[in-house]
Parts: structure tokens; sequence; C-alpha cells
């Protein structure tokens, strides 16, 4: 007998790289809060200390890559001491922070006096449209997936200020719960996030009409965590590859690794992905 298929009901998100980009290269951005305490730092050795190696641990254990990049990052170093963000995101990007700096040169003793005046601006900036612009295809996919009633939701290893940026950048109040790894104490690609963000879903819907996780897709630029995490929890999902500047992808496995993949079922953009639940749901 042969299986029903399940329309979709409900699309998810990842935040970063997904429906929302640095509006600068981050290593930028941290250059410019740098400049009036430490003076002007090498953007390329800013860029290294923060961002070289963000996957490299993840992917080249599971794909055997041989990838020849500096071990050592800020960003991903701490994630591996302290991950959900250890003590608190405030502590933690501190610390990236004061990690960044030195890794790119600075003067230990002018940075720690400093420190606290650095990491007041970034986080501020990186709270708001200051720091990020939305993808245009971002809240254009909210909306039409809203008049194809399907719900939208926000699943993301991020702290608790990308809702103040969300918000700020005028996304629909409908793209909710914004599920968030600080807040949840567990981080993708852990199935257990995907489902407390389907357990929030269905606390707001009638025992009648609660959606199943066949009934939900996931989408995000990162194979392990979006991808592979969505679909350990039951879902259905969609890796995002976007044409983008090499720097701003320094944190996901290269294209040619999803490729390599025959179960990997990868998007462009997200009117690729509309278009992607329209035709899907017509179809059953």
């Amino acid at each position: 007998m042969a299986v029903l298929r399940q329309p979709i009901r409900l699309v998810t998100f990842d935040a970063l790289y997904t429906i929302i980009t640095p509006r600068l290269p981050i290593h930028v951005q941290y250059s410019q809060a740098f400049e009036p305490y430490l003076g002007v730092l090498d953007p390329s050795s800013l860029k290294q200390s923060f961002r070289v190696g963000m996957w490299k641990s993840n992917y080249e254990s599971k794909f055997g890559l041989g990838l020849i990049v500096p071990p050592h990052s800020a960003f991903h170093s701490l994630e591996r001491e302290q991950p959900v963000y250890g003590k608190g995101s405030q502590a933690w990007w501190s610390e990236v922070i004061r990690r960044t700096a030195l890794g790119a040169g600075a003067n230990e003793k002018a940075l720690d006096v400093s420190l606290h005046s650095i990491v007041s601006q970034l986080l501020d900036r990186f709270s708001s449209k200051e720091g990020y612009r939305a993808f245009d295809d971002a809240i254009e996919a909210v909306h039409t997936l809203r008049e194809l009633n399907v719900q939208t939701a926000v699943v993301s290893n991020a702290d608790s200020r990308i809702r103040s940026v969300l918000r700020d950048l005028d996304f629909p109040t409908s793209l909710s719960p914004m599920v968030l790894s600080e807040e949840e104490g567990v981080e993708k690609p852990s199935p257990e996030i995907y489902r407390r963000m389907l357990s929030y879903v269905n606390s707001g819907l009638n025992e009648q009409n609660l959606i199943t996780p066949e009934q939900c897709l996931h989408v995000g630029d990162e194979l392990d965590a979006d991808y592979d995490g969505a679909q350990a929890a039951g879902m259905k999902a969609l890796l995002l590859r976007r044409a983008e500047p090499r720097d701003e992808q320094a944190h996901k496995a290269p294209k040619s690794v999803s490729l390599e993949r025959n179960d990997v079922e990868v998007v462009e953009n997200l009117r690729a992905v509309t278009h992607w639940v329209a035709t899907y749901n017509n179809t059953i």
C-alpha cells in the first residue's frame, strides 16, 4: 500500500548566510572597531585570525579532504572549548574579539585597556542592521510562503541578538518562533533543537492539526548543521549555496563536498526554495 505524501506546512531557516549576511565582511567591521584603540591591523591577518578553519575539523574528518589551512582561529578554537556560548554570549564574544585582535598582532596592553569599549561597540553593531543586511530574496520568501499557507520559523546556532537584528531589518513577525542555540543550550546539528522548534510551533495548534516532521522543510547553508541535522530529526532539507564572495564562505564546506554526495539537494537562492515548496505541494 502506497504511503500518502504529506504537504510541507512549515519551512525553517538558518539565519546567518541564509537570510542575513554581514553588511561588510566581518574582518572589515572588526578593523573599523579596533582602529581608534589599536591602530590599523593587517586586514588579511584579521581575516585569518577570526575565520580560517571554522569548518575544517567537521568536514576534513568526514570527507578526508586533506585541506591545508592554519589550525587556529579565534572563533573556531573557542567554539571547541566552549560550545553553545559557554558562560554566556557576551563573555564568549569578548574572548573571540580579544583572540582575534591578538592573533592579528595587536598590542596586548593596549587591548586590555580598551577591550571593554571595543566589545561594547561590536556587540551593538552586530545587534542591528548596522552590522547585517537581509538577502534580497529573504523577506520576499517569508511573504511568499505565507501566501502558500506555509508557516516559517528560524533555527540558528546564534545568540539572542539575532532577534533584534531581524526586527531591525523588518522581517515579518510571522517568522516565528526563533529557536536559538544560546537560549536552548543545544545546537545544530543535534536533532533535539529541531524537535524543540516543532514542539514550540505545535504548542499553538490544536491536537487535530499538529505538524509532523515529515511536513517540515529546513533551509540552511551548512551541510552538517543544517542539512544532515534536519534530516536526522525526520525533516526534509535543502542546502543553500549562494553565489558569494569567496571570503564570505570560509565557514562552510566547499560546494564540491555537497556535490560529491548524491543525496544532497542544493538550491542557489530562496526563490528556488519557494518554487520547490509550491511545486512539491501542488503535486500531492
